[in-house]
């Protein structure tokens, strides 16, 4: 992987570990990112910088992990689409998005911002800091390329560094199941979160309640704790809506997921037993 240099987009909480993770695999890393803080940590690893012109022009792999958001409730994929733009200037092997975007964005770059000149894939990542042993950058995910031959060169690389995925086609398929996956997991803990008042009100002790129903073979209730934090959960569901009113749909237990998570939140309901 030395004569293929690879540059990671994005050194914060998912791109950090990323670029480690390929420098210890024995690729030729650079990191990229605007944030002089995550410049100055990465270095003492890797090369860092903020000046695309210092990214080697012969980098055959870039890997996007830069941060996703919304605006006024809808995603906000300019930190993507500013990467991409960098990368168009760029003839690489393959670029490879592993942030989550919404459905169709993985295309939409392909042809509008690289032009169809460049392999496309994506392989959004499941990065759990609090765990980053079990569940960090080496963990099963799905991988989709916008055809073929970007799937080709996807599978060759991830298998080359060694990190496991399960290959779905269409593209779409890998967007999709970023967002899904965490907004049914969203859905599970507003679940818990309402059961559990529920319990505070009868006087019945959740974390018991759970155990005896976490003892079917089919059941798992998760943890109900202060509320549904963090930056994926609550903005990936979002995204999912968002899916769903393009289409004309109404998501209407996503929308009352987020709901109940903020009367929970709220402190109306607040949890007398914490499992």
């Amino acid at each position: 992987m030395k004569n293929n240099p690879v540059c990671v987009m994005g050194l914060g909480t998912v791109g950090f570990p990323t670029a480690l993770y390929l420098h210890h695999r024995g690729c030729q890393v650079t990191g990229y990112d605007i944030s002089s803080s995550a410049i100055q940590k990465a270095s003492a690893y890797i090369k860092a910088t903020d000046d695309p012109a210092e990214v080697p022009a012969d980098t055959q792999y870039f890997i996007i992990c830069v941060s996703t958001t919304q605006v006024n409730g809808r995603p906000d994929m300019s930190s993507v689409y500013d990467s991409c733009w960098k990368i168009s200037e760029f003839h690489p092997r393959l670029v490879s998005i592993e942030s989550t975007v919404p459905l169709g964005t993985c295309r939409e770059i392909y042809k509008s911002i690289l032009k169809s000149r460049t392999s496309v894939a994506h392989l959004p990542h499941r990065y759990w800091s609090q765990d980053p042993y079990r569940h960090g950058v080496c963990q099963p995910r799905v991988l989709g390329g916008v055809d073929s031959i970007s799937l080709l060169k996807a599978k060759q690389f991830y298998s080359r560094v060694r990190i496991p995925f399960l290959e779905v086609e269409p593209i779409e398929i890998a967007e999709m199941a970023k967002i899904a996956e965490n907004s049914y997991r969203y859905v599970q803990i507003a679940f818990a979160q309402e059961l559990q008042s529920i319990c505070r009100e009868k006087k019945i002790d959740f974390g018991k309640l759970r155990q005896a129903c976490n003892s079917k073979w089919n059941i798992d209730i998760p943890e109900a704790r202060d509320g549904i934090g963090g930056t994926c959960l609550p903005k990936d569901i979002r995204y999912l809506i968002t899916a769903a009113e393009d289409l004309g749909l109404k998501p209407d237990l996503l929308r009352s997921a987020i709901q109940s998570d903020r009367t929970y939140r709220s402190g109306f309901l607040k949890p007398l037993v914490h499992a």
